[in-house]
């Protein structure tokens, strides 16, 4: 890490150990809370439900810190995953140094770093989610030699009192500004202490969704991260949805990063931007236009893709958002720019690269050549996605493929160039599969296609049934058409899963 990387990282570790969070070490971390007095460790793990848990630690000495970071602590398993049972539930978990950071909302000087679940055989946990992810990553590189890199793009809606001061427009909130966006500075705050906790911010901004239900006040908003390998780019997500649940509950606000929040009004996704790397390189790109790696890449993701819905559509509410007209996928297609697709490819700065030249014309720095930014982004998934699970997933389907004897063709004839939606493209739309409409048919297309994520050992056979089951267990089938119109039943339904999400 170059020393002006270091002087302006807002991560205090990295500031005062003068080295990048990969590097980090057990020593590190005494050194850093014996010089900052720490006084407590939090040790946290994400569950089955996607949530942080949190074991927390009162620093007694140096020799119980030591312990604490070289042994972790046993957790009882079967409060965590359902398919672990009561009978032998013991787990530990142990402390992963590079993800450490300063608590921002504690008086007392606390550190927090997430673990990674192992067995009694002191073994990685076969079916944690964080693990399969890693099992994920691995094949990937083993098998192209590229790093697989990724970058969520959070929403969320913060849900408060309604305010008559400069009232925001219906549906119509996109990148509006204070005053009109009431929350600027909650978006802000949550960047700041983010960036803290060693979260890649790229932007963030106000979204499509505002409006007033009652005396209810509905503002949403978007954080969106650099690409960064994907371990790295999961927990910075899983951070962010507890830094901004944390901040609102601070404002007094509720922040719902649910799926659906009422009949008609945006929905709330978690898009994945992706692209792979080889020796800085941009593989996405070759000559000025999207590679045919990238193209195979895709075709996997739309011929797995309505499966990955298993691990990214975890709810009922989920398939409320995958409606016609709301700028979220139905059909199982990609394009250029178009947000009605399962996977978009969006702009990539691959086209005139003078723009910045024209726009500073006495500025000879802006000559410079920059690499590629070209990534594709799967729009599907939403705040009910596990996390780990779903950019496993999409792994693995990329990887699906890129050895499909016929990719190509494959991604050729699922490019639309325009709205599917349109009258004069019904025949296109005819010929194009849809994503699933409920848990329910979400499970049993896991079912048909679990052979893609079962390959190589990276998806147990167990947590496939496990997620089957789960699915099946909401009875949900055909629960659209049943709700068609029922907009109190809807609202009953969707204020159900506000902070399942």
């Amino acid at each position: 890490m170059k020393n002006s990387e270091i002087l302006m990282n807002p991560n205090s570790l990295v500031r005062f150990l003068k080295k990048s969070p990969s590097e980090f070490t057990k020593e590190d971390i005494i050194h850093f809370c014996e010089e900052n007095e720490i006084e407590m460790i939090n040790l946290r793990y994400v569950a089955e439900d996607g949530k942080l848990k949190t074991l927390n630690f009162i620093i007694s000495s140096k020799d119980h810190l030591n312990t604490i970071l070289a042994d972790g602590e046993r957790v009882d398993g079967s409060n965590m995953f359902s398919f672990i049972d009561a009978g032998s539930s013991d787990l530990y978990v142990i402390p992963r140094y590079r993800t450490a950071f300063v608590n921002p909302f504690v008086e007392t000087p606390t550190l927090e770093i997430l673990c990674s679940f192992y067995d009694n055989e002191g073994k990685p946990l076969e079916s944690a989610p964080g693990y399969v992810l890693s099992k994920a990553d691995e094949e990937f590189t083993r098998q192209t030699g590229a790093t697989f890199k990724t970058l969520g793009e959070l929403e969320y809606y913060v849900i408060s009192q309604k305010e008559d001061l400069y009232p925001g427009l219906d549906q119509r909130g996109y990148h509006a500004s204070e005053p009109f966006a009431k929350f600027e500075d909650l978006r802000v705050e949550a960047m700041r202490l983010i960036a803290q906790a060693g979260g890649k911010i790229k932007y963030a901004h106000s979204e499509v969704g505002c409006f007033t239900n009652g005396d209810k006040y509905y503002e949403q908003h978007e954080i969106e991260f650099l690409p960064t390998p994907v371990e790295e780019a999961a927990e910075q997500l899983i951070i962010a949805k507890w830094i901004v649940r944390m901040l609102g509950f601070r404002y007094g606000v509720d922040i719902s990063f649910a799926p659906k929040i009422t009949v008609g009004k945006a929905g709330s996704g978690l898009h994945f931007h992706m692209l792979a790397e080889k020796d800085g390189k941009n593989l996405m790109v070759e000559n000025g236009v999207l590679s045919p790696m990238a193209r195979k890449m895709i075709a996997g993701i739309l011929d797995a893709g309505d499966a990955v819905t298993a691990f990214g559509n975890s709810i009922p509410t989920s398939y409320l958002r995958l409606v016609p007209h709301q700028e979220a996928p139905t059909n199982i297609c990609w394009g250029d720019r178009n947000r009605s697709v399962v996977v978009r490819v969006p702009l990539g700065w691959i086209g005139d690269q003078n723009m910045t030249r024209d726009a500073n014309p006495d500025d000879g720095s802006v000559d410079e050549v920059r690499p590629s930014k070209q990534t594709f982004e799967y729009r599907v998934a939403d705040g009910s996605a596990d996390i780990y699970l779903t950019v496993a997933s999409l792994i693995v389907s990329a990887l699906h493929g890129i050895n499909m004897p016929n990719a190509l063709e494959s991604a050729e004839s699922l490019y639309v160039d325009a709205s599917i939606f349109k009258p004069e493209n019904k025949e296109k739309l005819d010929q194009l599969r849809q994503l699933p409409a409920s848990c329910w048919e979400s499970a049993e297309v896991l079912a048909q296609k679990r052979a893609i994520f079962e390959e190589n050992e990276i998806f147990p056979a167990g947590m496939i049934d496990s997620r089957i089951a789960t699915l099946k267990a909401f009875d949900d089938k055909g629960m659209s058409e049943k709700l068609y119109g029922k907009n109190d039943e809807i609202g009953e339904l969707v204020e159900s899963y506000i902070h399942v999400a």
